[in-house]
């Protein structure tokens, strides 16, 4: 059961109305990393959790955390769009300023929304469940999750360098601080997993049955030798069980595919037609 709490958990009230920076905050909104994306998967993960209650637990308080800052970001989004000029193309034509802002603005603000928020990124695009993931396996998901809030903070930041209206300034700065917590919560989060299963997910398919002689192997597939400098190249592996092996390109433990003819009802390509330009065209007779 969810309550819900008319006060918003942070104010987001702009200084001024600006329907381009409205249109920018819907990215961080309903974009891949926005917070309908995080708020989705972190319950998801949650109800479909068949273990720890400590673990649903921190799924579910954050996942509904992110429902507030869903609520912060649409109310922003529609103060920035007050006062916005919709419909006046001619004034536009004669005014620069003016122009501007139509020219930038998302239209859809103006037709689809009545000057609101929408579940859509700053292009338009509607957001789509194929942004989440919730496997069942917390280890895969925890390191999903901050992957998600990573990069939720990094557009956060360039947001906040790319406006200065105070307002907007003061909610990302909010945002930004909660995105900190929360890449240091799911870290401290994968770590304690790490410490039970090691890193490997997941780690309850039986080792012997991995092909094991590839298991540590690096595979130089580029130009150049760079990338046997790094601590993937050599050394103790990171789950502590083997040791990295560098290879200046990859071993090829296969055969040369050979494939059968496809039957006469496919009409492929004839198998014995030579390559090259000498052969005869095949006789229809």
């Amino acid at each position: 059961m969810f309550y819900h709490i008319k006060e918003l958990q942070h104010e987001a009230r702009p200084s001024r109305p600006d329907p381009i920076m409205a249109r920018q905050l819907q990215e961080i909104l309903g974009g891949q990393y926005g917070e309908i994306s995080v708020a989705m998967q972190y319950l998801f993960q949650g109800w479909n959790f068949r273990g720890s209650d400590k673990y649903r637990d921190l799924l579910m308080d954050v996942g509904t955390e992110e429902l507030a800052h869903i609520e912060m970001l649409a109310t922003m989004i529609s103060r920035l769009l007050d006062g916005a000029p919709v419909g006046d193309q001619e004034k536009a034509v004669k005014d620069p300023a003016v122009g501007a802002i139509l020219g930038g603005m998302n239209p859809q603000h103006a037709i689809v929304s009545g000057l609101g928020a929408m579940p859509a990124d700053s292009n338009g695009n509607r957001w789509t469940a194929d942004y989440i993931g919730a496997s069942g396996n917390l280890l895969a998901d925890f390191r999903a999750n901050l992957t998600a809030e990573s990069q939720g903070r990094l557009q956060a930041v360039r947001l906040y360098e790319a406006t200065s209206d105070p307002g907007v300034k003061d909610m990302l700065s909010f945002l930004i601080a909660r995105d900190t917590m929360h890449q240091n919560m799911w870290k401290a989060a994968i770590a304690e997993l790490e410490a039970q299963e090691n890193i490997v997910v997941p780690s309850t398919f039986p080792r012997e049955l991995e092909k094991s002689q590839v298991a540590y192997d690096f595979y130089n597939l580029s130009e150049g030798e760079e990338s046997s400098k790094g601590r993937w190249a050599h050394g103790k592996s990171m789950d502590g069980l083997s040791s990295f092996k560098y290879y200046s390109q990859a071993p090829a433990y296969g055969t040369k595919p050979s494939l059968k003819p496809a039957p006469k009802y496919t009409h492929d390509t004839l198998p014995n037609i030579r390559s090259g330009s000498d052969h005869e065209p095949p006789n229809n007779a």
